[in-house]
């Protein structure tokens, strides 16, 4: 991902915050030299200086049967995006897009049956937690278990690269900057708002 150096970001615990928060990502593989993508939720965990990203997809997905092949795999993150008028500028410019993003690069490997099984109780007990009557591992029929595991293939990743950009008009004047974060505010979209919230953050960290 190119990424200019005012855009950077290289602060590790800071970019795995931001991809446990926007943790439903896409999976990027080749096959022949035919990209292939999945969009799926993901799991992280950190052993001792060393990162991996963990998930399942269908058996019938073809992606997971690529793994062995690549030496790397691609997963990308997302965060809010928003369109900057040019108009908010104190001066003549062409528009462009505010955003976040986060490519993790690393090598693949099929989960045993019970990697996969602690993958997906995990995941359960993350994404059920704040619920009123949450759906857990346990609390499932190993009937229904058993035949849902038979469906799809778990992997995880070891973390090999990490790429960050958090694009947020960091190369504007301050008069500019703060015009933006007006504007965006005013816009009604829910992402404008987002990224609005992020800009003004990092004024706050300037000053």
């Amino acid at each position: 991902m190119y990424i200019p150096k005012c855009f950077k970001v290289t602060n590790v615990d800071e970019i795995w915050n931001f991809v446990q928060k926007n943790s439903f990502g896409t999976i990027i593989t080749t096959e022949q030299g035919k990209p292939i993508a999945t969009h799926m939720p993901f799991g992280f965990t950190k052993k001792g200086d060393d990162f991996y990203i963990s998930g399942h997809m269908a058996y019938g997905n073809p992606q997971w049967r690529t793994f062995e092949a690549c030496n790397d795999v691609l997963v990308m993150f997302q965060g809010p995006d928003a369109y900057i008028s040019s108009s908010w500028y104190g001066h003549e410019e062409v528009p462009t897009w505010n955003y976040q993003a986060v490519h993790v690069y690393g090598k693949a490997s099929i989960l045993e049956k019970n990697e996969l099984i602690e993958e997906l109780t995990k995941m359960m007990e993350h994404y059920e937690q704040n619920r009123e009557h949450p759906v857990l591992w346990d609390k499932l029929s190993p009937e229904l278990l058993e035949s849902e595991l038979k469906g799809i293939v778990g992997f995880k990743i070891k973390v090999k690269e990490i790429q960050a950009a958090y694009k947020l008009s960091q190369n504007r004047s301050e008069t500019d900057y703060i015009n933006i974060i007006e504007k965006l505010q005013n816009e009604g979209s829910p992402n404008s708002k987002q990224i609005a919230e992020l800009m003004n953050k990092e004024l706050k960290n300037r000053i």
